[in-house]
């Protein structure tokens, strides 16, 4: 009796582990379709616009009929992705990719400080993930350098991570019962209208006349968003935030990977350190939380 009633439980964990794992590197082929998009004359802003317009009219339609008071609170959880996505955006433009990026993957441990406000105190395994993970990310990404002192910039990095966070926590918190598709279709709803307003604003928001560009589009569009954001929800509906946030520092290292195969960026031995770290720390993350003792029966 005992095994048949742990039996789901764990295998919700291993489900949301892989889940995680999928999302992460999903996730990292983000800076590769942004290189590329690059490469063919697309503006940031434009392709963002593109690539969520695209997710949310595929998705929205298989999202199912939902409440209004439901479709609030995805919409709401939407734009905190959204503002955090700004917040590191504007980083860019002020400090090195290494910094924003370290700064953005600091949300983990906002994950945990949040969750600890909220009466949830961290376990020792998490916080030691935490700190591996930190550790590793700093070697993967780099330490901020001389050229990392503006201070709005990193200011601006850390909004990021912060606000990151607290999507982390919010998905957790309240799209508890709203289906992966249903979530990601309201966050690329909101982040298309975002950052198509803002391309539009800029004057470089155009219709693409290559298939270079929109194969980059379409690439970014399914790999990580239709397929990475779902993924990434449904660890947080089985891990938790926190748990799901440790997994998503291997997002860098994967990114690191591909650019090696696909870009031919060697990477350093210092990654190759930082990536042990980060995989280290990823694992601990998932170390299963120590069961209280039962009292015997009298």
């Amino acid at each position: 009796m005992t095994t048949s009633a742990t039996t789901p439980a764990t295998s919700d964990i291993r489900t949301g582990v892989a889940l995680g794992v999928v999302g992460a590197l999903a996730f990292g082929t983000l800076g590769i379709f942004g290189k590329l998009g690059a490469g063919v004359g697309l503006d940031s802003h434009s392709l963002l616009g593109w690539r969520f317009a695209i997710v949310a009219l595929l998705l929205l339609p298989l999202s199912g009929r939902l409440a209004w008071a439901a479709r609030g609170r995805l919409l709401a959880v939407g734009t905190l992705y959204t503002v955090a996505t700004l917040a590191y955006f504007a980083a860019l433009g002020r400090v090195s990719a290494g910094t924003t990026s370290l700064l953005l993957y600091s949300a983990p441990a906002f994950v945990v400080l949040l969750s600890w406000l909220q009466g949830r105190v961290p376990r020792r395994t998490q916080l030691g993930a935490v700190a591996l993970a930190g550790l590793g990310l700093a070697l993967v990404i780099g330490l901020p350098g001389a050229a990392d002192r503006d201070p709005v910039g990193l200011l601006c990095g850390a909004a990021a991570g912060a606000l990151y966070a607290l999507y982390l926590v919010a998905s957790e918190r309240f799209l508890n019962g709203v289906s992966p598709i249903a979530a990601t279709a309201h966050m690329a709803l909101v982040a298309g209208v975002t950052f198509g307003a803002l391309a539009a604003g800029r004057g470089t928001l155009h219709v693409p006349t290559a298939l270079d560009a929109w194969g980059v589009i379409l690439g970014m569009a399914l790999i990580p968003t239709i397929v990475a954001v779902p993924a990434l929800y449904g660890a947080i509906a089985r891990l938790g935030a926190t748990r799901a946030s440790l997994l998503g520092t291997l997002e860098p290292l994967f990114t690191v990977v591909l650019a090696a195969l696909i870009l031919h960026e060697q990477p350093g031995p210092a990654v190759v350190l930082g990536g042990g770290l980060i995989l280290a720390g990823a694992g601990l993350a998932q170390w299963p939380a120590r069961r209280a003792p039962t009292a015997p029966h009298p």
